[in-house]
């Protein structure tokens, strides 16, 4: 038998072995590079909406630290409060 063959048909089963791992290895992490950017988009999209939520509250704080009639309107309506000589009329909503 001729070991050169044998050797030369060896290293090429490896090399050809070598070459399927390495094409399966490349192409996983091609996918995991895909989920990964899907969820770096959907994460910035949450961030986005939470940016422009904490901007839309700082405006409304600032106002209420601006604004006395504002802070005195929230408090009635969501206190009840009134003034003397006023009346706070309550009606509840018939349960369906």
């Amino acid at each position: 038998m001729n070991y050169s063959k044998l050797v030369t048909g060896t290293f090429a089963a490896l090399f050809a072995g070598a070459t399927l791992w390495a094409a399966a290895f490349f192409v996983q992490m091609e996918r995991d590079l895909m989920t990964l950017k899907q969820q770096e988009k959907a994460n910035q999209r949450r961030l986005d909406e939470a940016l422009a939520r904490l901007q839309e509250q700082q405006k409304y704080l600032e106002q209420l630290q601006r604004d006395p009639a504002l802070v005195e309107q929230i408090i009635r309506q969501k206190l009840g409060y009134a003034k003397s000589q006023e009346f706070v009329f309550r009606f509840e909503e018939e349960k369906k």
